[in-house]
């Protein structure tokens, strides 16, 4: 219902959508300028997409059932074992076939910048077995940036697919090598097709001060394997 008004007022070039699988799960990886970058992958997309987002988004009037009627599984950053059961879930709906989108770089970036990503999203993808696709996102950031209260119109945005990565199933022992190399592949596709400067650092939290600073170390997250009954470090930190 919404899409041709929003299609109105910011008009989306699309390139690449025929490479998305018609049917069968898939891990759609897009670099994170703005909270418009999910709104308009979900609208565009064929199929139905899962995406995880911060469970901050449940605590406003303004988001919290919009966002999981969307499609949204909410994840804690800031304990680990509650991300985990969000990774557990996200890997659920994979097996069933569907469509995750993830952010790898874990929250929107400040400086315009594509910085390093995270592996949560390598690490589904050889629990599952499924491919995953680089997403390269343009014009978002002048739409609305971080930030800003409210969106921009009149203002043009492109969205680029590009071809997928076949990815194998692995068991959870001897992935995490494998699963940075993946990632770090990822993130360099998915600058061809954005444009962006790289920047080999993890990108900040808008607000660190919600953060324990014990829990601000720049290490890479999701070191424990799927499954995981124990309390894993800081696991991961994707947000729409």
């Amino acid at each position: 219902m919404l899409g041709p008004t929003v299609r109105r007022l910011w008009p989306i070039e699309l390139a690449g959508f025929d490479d998305v699988p018609a049917q069968g799960p898939v891990i759609l990886c897009a670099n994170h300028l703005s909270f418009f970058d999910s709104v308009f992958l979900l609208m565009t997309l064929k199929r139905t997409v899962y995406f995880i987002g911060k469970a901050e988004y449940l605590g406003s009037w303004k988001t919290r059932r919009l966002f999981p009627a969307m499609g949204m599984i909410p994840i804690d950053r800031d304990n680990g074992t509650r991300a985990m059961v969000a990774l557990e879930a996200a890997a659920d709906v994979l097996r069933g076939g569907a469509v995750l989108l993830v952010f790898p770089e874990g929250s929107r970036s400040r400086d315009g910048r594509l910085h390093r990503g995270y592996t949560g999203a390598a690490r589904l993808a050889m629990s599952v077995g499924c491919p995953m696709l680089p997403v390269g996102i343009t014009g978002t950031r002048e739409i609305q940036p971080p930030g800003a209260r409210l969106p921009r119109p009149r203002r043009a945005c492109s969205i680029s697919i590009g071809k997928p990565v076949i990815v194998e199933q692995h068991d959870a022992s001897g992935t995490r090598l494998a699963a940075r190399t993946l990632t770090d592949q990822m993130m360099q596709r998915i600058a061809e097709l954005s444009g962006q400067d790289y920047d080999p650092h993890y990108t900040k939290r808008a607000d660190p001060r919600r953060t324990p600073p014990q829990r601000q170390r720049h290490r890479d997250p999701l070191v424990a394997p799927l499954h995981s009954t124990g309390t894993a470090g800081p696991v991961l930190a994707f947000e729409p």
